[in-house]
């Protein structure tokens, strides 16, 4: 058998034909590796690693089974992908959304050219694969798992079992290298049972490591099983790739496997070598697969429909009781959707089941909504509920207590895009409510306020907020450092008269939140997605290939709501909101607080629409929060700070 030389074969996109230098084992200096030839000394004692793919529909509770196997649940990838994509993300350490492609993936197979475990991915089907990778805006190398063990002399091997998971191992030619040595460093990819495991387990010495994956695709909206044998892999899995107990990225198997041989993961890897957090607990992980495949689903029914029905109740209190029902209705309705982000986090915290779930917020929301304006005045009952609706969420992310990502208006870690953190949803709402709150509490309990104070209690909230939901260590939203920002850059502004000195600000304060929010990252060890697809990007070409990523998603978000009524209804709304602008400014009247934070909320929608990668999605709930404020205006003008009499439609 030849070995090859410590030399990967080039990457995938390459301008030149050189080889690509794989990166030193860690711990081992570029000067201190000797020759190329030289076996690293992190393999002296070389473990034995074996991943094992178990059929569909193997629980965690069945892996748990096996003595010494952490569990947990592994997502397959970025929405809904074939198996063969899957396994190839794994050897690749890194994915990306399929819509990032310019092709479908071929069908992928691999033969098997001798029986000690050597097998090859036909030639016309790899160099597919390659070529499609080429074209991603990314820094994606197919077969780089296989790649960098060939590099380093560790032995690869796929069984016949196996099948298209031996693309797991394939290196960067599409080939596994099997290599026979009793005191080397091997892996192996294979198929096996449930039951197999327990005697692969027991066999285990040293550093081995077992890792069984339920064999992809898996049902819509679920995860995948997996569990990892070996010293100090008992307890439950996770990664900080997702932050959460229990679950991790399929592309945190190509680093954990590395970090267990010694071996340097090569920058191109985007995955987090996996770890425990607590003793195992299958029970635990399978009720958080459970939550986190609900999520998806019941956002139209829970939310969407709540929200018709609301509307729907307006306008029967309008048909019913004329201007006085709507003048009643309306405000009810804007503190009833700015309690929503506030009671979807309570049932993150109960996961009642569907019907419970919807039952809560229909009721909840309005019921809140009463006993806040019977209490307060509706600008001051708004300002009340968006506080309670932003601050539950921000001191979550904080204390890391994981309840927004099982949250409706979460991340939706389902997906497999975001992990922790708010996601574009939460983002979307955030942005809006805290200006809108701000000045609705400014101009019910300091309705005069200089323009100074005001723009600094705008200036302070927004603060507050970007702290809370920006860094890394808590939730690394780029999009909330530039959304936010704006929205109280505008909204100074116009407390303070609009100038060009003072639109300096609009410019100004997000370029200051993103280099805070880089500052802390780096001096808080965040890790967030911005320091390391960003800050730690090869050069200008990878700078480049983020910024077109988020341009080809941001559109293809406004492609796929541009097929609904929703997004319709909302680009309608927002027409007539600008042209109906000084219409709405008057409703407010002295209430200039108010005013200033219903268009800083504007402001921070169109930033956030401009620079997140689901434009359209966060359009749409701008446009939602700012509409319900329009209407609590419209119900209050000429009604200065009094309450709203919630009998006066009986």
């Amino acid at each position: 058998m030849v070995v090859l030389p410590l030399l990967a074969a080039p990457a995938a996109g390459a301008s030149s034909g050189k080889p690509r230098q794989i990166e030193p084992p860690r711990g081992v200096r570029a000067s201190e590796q000797g020759s190329p030839n030289d076996v690293p000394a992190a393999l002296h004692d070389p473990p034995r690693i074996t991943i094992a793919v178990v059929p569909q529909g193997t629980t965690p509770a069945e892996l748990a089974r096996v003595s010494g196997m952490g569990v947990g649940v592994m997502s397959a990838g970025i929405g809904n992908v074939p198996a063969e994509q899957t396994f190839l993300d794994v050897g690749q350490g890194a994915r990306i959304s399929p819509t990032l492609y310019d092709d479908p993936l071929p069908l992928i197979y691999a033969r098997l050219t001798t029986p000690r475990g050597r097998a090859r991915i036909p030639a016309p089907i790899w160099t597919e694969v390659r070529r499609r990778a080429e074209g991603a805006p990314a820094e994606i190398v197919p077969g780089l798992l296989g790649s960098t063990l060939e590099a380093a002399r560790v032995g690869t091997r796929s069984s016949l079992l196996a099948g298209s998971a031996a693309t797991i191992l394939a290196d960067e030619q599409g080939r596994t290298a099997s290599r026979r040595c009793g005191s080397c460093a091997a892996v192996s990819v294979t198929a096996a049972t449930p039951r197999a495991l327990a005697g692969m387990a027991h066999s285990l010495r040293g550093r081995d490591l077992l890792v069984a994956i339920e064999r992809p695709p898996p049902a819509e909206n679920r995860q995948l099983a997996i569990g990892i044998a070996g010293a100090g892999f008992d307890g439950t899995l996770t990664s900080d790739s997702t932050r959460i107990r229990g679950y991790i990225v399929s592309t945190d198997i190509a680093p954990t496997i590395l970090d267990r041989l010694g071996i340097a993961v090569p920058h191109q890897m985007d995955g987090e070598p996996i770890r425990v957090d607590g003793a195992a607990d299958a029970g635990a992980v399978q009720d958080l697969e459970s939550r986190l495949a609900a999520i998806g689903p019941r956002r139209g029914p829970v939310i969407g429909t709540n929200l018709l029905i609301w509307v729907a109740i307006c306008a029967l209190a309008g048909i019913a009781f004329g201007l006085r029902g709507l003048r009643t209705a309306l405000p009810i309705l804007a503190v009833t959707v700015a309690y929503l982000p506030a009671v979807l986090f309570v049932t993150a915290a109960l996961e009642p089941s569907e019907t419970a779930e919807r039952l809560i917020v229909a009721l909840g929301c309005p019921g809140l909504a009463l006993a806040t304006l019977r209490l307060l005045p509706p600008l001051g009952a708004f300002a009340c509920a968006g506080a309670l609706s932003v601050g539950c969420y921000a001191v979550d992310v904080v204390a890391g207590s994981h309840l927004t990502e099982l949250s409706l208006i979460g991340p939706d870690p389902a997906a497999g895009v975001r992990f922790y953190g708010i996601g574009n949803e939460l983002e979307a709402t955030v942005a809006a409510l805290v200006p809108i709150a701000t000045g609705a509490a400014l101009a019910c309990w300091a309705p005069r306020a200089s323009p100074e104070r005001a723009a600094l209690a705008f200036a302070a909230t927004a603060l507050v907020a970007v702290a809370a939901f920006a860094p890394g260590r808590f939730g690394a939203d780029v999009g909330a450092a530039i959304g936010i920002p704006i929205g109280a850059a505008v909204a100074v502004a116009v407390c303070l008269g609009l100038g060009r000195r003072r639109l300096v600000l609009v410019v100004a304060a997000p370029l200051v939140a993103i280099a805070a929010l880089v500052l802390a990252d780096l001096l808080l060890g965040g890790n967030a997605h911005l320091t390391r697809s960003v800050l730690r990007a090869g050069g200008l070409d990878q700078l480049g290939d983020v910024a077109e990523r988020r341009l080809l998603l941001s559109a293809h978000s406004f492609g796929r709501y541009a097929q609904t009524a929703i997004f319709w209804i909302a680009v309608a709304a927002i027409v007539l909101g600008v042209l109906g602008r000084r219409r709405i400014e008057g409703w407010l009247g002295d209430r200039r607080a108010a005013w200033a934070g219903l268009v800083g909320a504007a402001g921070a929608t169109v930033a956030g629409t401009l620079a997140n990668d689901s434009g359209a999605l966060l359009l749409i709930i701008g446009a939602a929060v700012a509409g319900a404020s329009v209407g609590l205006a419209w119900g209050t003008q000429g009604s200065g700070a009094r309450r709203v009499r919630v009998v006066a439609v009986r």
